[in-house]
């Protein structure tokens, strides 16, 4: 038999104890398990609780910032675009037609034409059919922009006023000119919406509260600031259909769209009942605390509202964007239906009417008081929508070239307002492959489309610093043939990466 080590009896004691504390924890259990439960329910408690007494805990130190991340010391001197250095060579012609030759292509049927200058002399660098009279799509309005910023002003501003109606209870909106009203408040910092109706009900509202006025109100629209047919029969009725453009009048919301932020599909037909009724509206609203209620039919007002007569008194008006910022609109978006409202306010200006014909015969006018040769050009429209317009790839280098480095300062308006590769307008979604890519950022042009059609006609700057001044476009092309656009890009961002002397 083994002999116990010494450790043994103090085992044995502890088996003992263990023995004997198990019944007293068996008879203690019934009333220890409630006050446990408590402890577990009061301890989440008390963590929840206790932060509303103490405060919440100080957050952690941040780290220290990076040197790229202090504030700076001191401002760096501002920065501009470097002027052009009118020493930089000319390019060698031969050097541009090698780069542009190749390039210029179209994809399936039809052919591009298309004219290079020298922004500041004038002498051409590449002439492929220059001279020849095409369809230009929208590259027509680069003459309504100058035609616009010569006889309006780039200052000049359009005004939509209220005045008092022929019989009593009623009040007459009188267009002025301006196609891009807001419905709601007016926007100063905005060409769209610039002059909103909101504004103009609550002006209406507050010369009617002083004056007394009271009851039923009905208004009445004058929308004979524009005369002639409201629609070009030389648009196709797809086109029209389809939203490209509308009948015209002197006052339009959204320029003839039911929402501005919508720009494709149908748009109201008749532009000035719908801004008079949205008008209606708005003076509803502002008026049931007045005392006014305004009829829902809204109609147009039996004769010219002229403001000069003593028994329509101006109850309130409302002040359009600026010329040169309806025209950098007009240029970005493409817009048609604000073309056409330009060429006729140019018109008007001069003295002649606020028509389509008007509008072709003042954009022809001041063409040649810029000293562009129009000789050979056909204009139906002033927008590029009709397929007879018939306008040479030199005549739209020329328009260009007095816009870019002309005498004529008016015009210089008109550069905010050509796309920009890659970045803005008509242009932001074009200059993202390998082969345009050169060109992102630094070709600035007007782009053209029809269904047929191609034309894009801007300036660069090449390699050297030189200005250059461009047109190409398409005819008889391939309907949806990929290459086409693409081909007139890689022409374009040839001339941007030209180092060609």
């Amino acid at each position: 038999m083994t002999k116990p080590t010494a450790a043994e009896p103090w085992l044995d004691r502890v088996r003992h104890s263990v023995r004997g504390a198990v019944p007293a924890l068996k008879r203690a259990w019934p009333l220890g398990l409630p006050a446990l439960l408590v402890v577990i329910l009061l301890v989440p408690a008390a963590l929840l609780v206790a932060p509303g007494f103490l405060g919440p805990e100080s957050p952690p130190p941040a780290p220290p910032a990076l040197e790229w991340q202090q504030v700076p010391a001191t401002l760096s001197p501002a920065r501009g675009l470097a002027p052009l250095d009118v020493s930089a060579g000319i390019p060698l012609a031969s050097g541009i037609t090698a780069q542009v030759e190749p390039v210029l292509k179209a994809d399936g049927g039809g052919n591009f034409t298309g004219l290079v200058q020298d922004a500041l002399t004038g002498a051409v660098l590449f002439d492929r059919g220059g001279s020849e009279g095409r369809v230009p799509a929208s590259n027509m309005k680069l003459l309504t922009a100058v035609a616009a910023l010569r006889s309006l002003g780039p200052e000049r501003r359009f005004t939509t006023t209220v005045v008092q109606g022929p019989a009593a209870g009623q009040v007459v909106l009188v267009g002025g000119g301006d196609a891009l009203l807001g419905a709601g408040e007016s926007n100063a910092d905005a060409a769209m919406g610039h002059a909103g109706l909101a504004t103009l009900a609550t002006r209406t509202v507050e010369a009617l509260k002083a004056a007394g006025t009271t009851g039923e109100l009905k208004v009445l629209v004058d929308d004979s600031l524009f005369t002639g047919p409201a629609l070009n029969p030389a648009w196709e009725s797809g086109d029209v259909a389809a939203g490209e453009v509308a009948p015209v009048y002197p006052l339009a919301l959204n320029s003839a769209r039911f929402d501005p932020a919508v720009t494709t599909g149908p748009r109201p037909q008749d532009s000035a009942i719908t801004a008079a009724a949205e008008f209606a509206s708005r003076l509803r609203t502002a008026g049931a605390a007045a005392g006014l209620t305004v009829s829902a039919a809204v109609e147009r007002s039996p004769r010219p509202a002229t403001v000069e007569a003593a028994d329509m008194a101006v109850l309130a008006a409302a002040e359009s964007a600026t010329v040169a910022e309806q025209v950098d609109l007009m240029l970005q978006a493409s817009d048609n239906y604000l073309a056409e409202v330009l060429g006729r306010m140019a018109s008007l200006a001069e003295g002649g009417p606020g028509s389509n014909d008007g509008a072709t015969a003042a954009v022809r006018a001041q063409l040649a008081g810029a000293g562009i040769d129009v000789d050979g050009a056909t204009l139906v429209d002033v927008c590029g929508l009709a397929m007879g317009n018939r306008v040479s790839a030199r005549q739209f280098t020329e328009v260009v070239r007095a816009i870019a480095a002309g005498t004529d300062s008016r015009l210089r308006a008109a550069l905010d307002g050509f796309p920009v590769g890659g970045l803005t307008g008509t242009l932001d979604t074009r200059y993202g492959e390998d082969s345009t890519a050169r060109g992102a950022g630094l070709v600035r042009a007007k782009t053209g489309t029809l269904n047929t059609v191609l034309a894009l006609s801007g300036y660069v700057v090449d390699a050297d610093g030189r200005l250059l001044v461009f047109s190409f476009i398409g005819n008889g092309l391939t309907p949806g043939a990929a290459g086409n656009k693409v081909a007139l890009d890689r022409a374009a961002t040839a001339l941007a990466a030209c180092g060609c002397r």
